[in-house]
């Protein structure tokens, strides 16, 4: 009679925090630059939105899908979509896709996009708690980003939600560079060369 044996195979993947991260300040850093009237206009938002906000992200969610990190795996993912959807929405609205459909832009559809995605991000908050303390004052931050993005859309006090999002995004940008350089340079060097803070140990041990 023959055994029947069960072997686990571990598949090493490298961490792609560092690699979703940087995409997600490259792109924030691009998109609040214009929202802060550094720069206007949406045509060269649109490639940084693709290709760092969208294909960068998606590639980090997939790889931490390898990790069996639902939660890396979930957040990437969720920007990295939202993202396709931005560039997608940006697009029809300059006319790429046709006059017929740039017609039919509604911007407060656009507005419940953003509430959703502010409820996505505020329970991804409480889970990035866990993880360390960069990562959950960037996902404050993206909370402060999606409640000034649905007021200004949905014109609830437009001005002052408008100046919440950009500054808001700017902080994204920065601290994200800065997870980015942690995550690439403290696995690099084997120790810790940029501190990132502790769990908060509230919900996990």
């Amino acid at each position: 009679m023959a055994n029947n044996e069960n072997k686990s195979v571990q598949i090493v993947a490298a961490d792609p925090s560092a690699l979703g991260l940087f995409g997600l300040a490259m792109v924030t850093l691009v998109a609040s630059s214009q929202k802060l009237g550094f720069t206007s206009g949406e045509a060269f938002l649109i490639p940084w939105a693709l290709f760092l906000g969208a294909f960068a992200q998606l590639f980090a969610c997939i790889n931490d899908s390898k990790h069996n990190n639902t939660f890396g795996t979930t957040a990437f993912g969720g920007y990295a979509f939202f993202w396709f959807a931005v560039a997608t929405s940006w697009l029809i609205k300059n006319g790429v896709f046709g006059e017929t459909l740039k017609s039919n832009v509604d911007p407060k559809q656009l507005g419940i996009a953003f509430v959703g995605y502010l409820i996505f991000s505020l329970y991804m908050t409480v889970g990035a708690m866990e993880t360390h303390k960069v990562l959950f004052s960037i996902f404050v931050l993206i909370d402060f980003l999606f409640i000034g993005l649905s007021f200004s859309t949905l014109g609830i006090m437009k001005e002052a939600a408008h100046e919440l999002a950009a500054w808001s995004e700017l902080l994204i940008s920065l601290l994200s560079f800065y997870g980015s350089a942690a995550a690439v340079l403290n696995k690099h060097f084997g120790r810790v060369f940029l501190p990132v803070g502790k769990p908060f140990g509230i919900f996990k041990k």
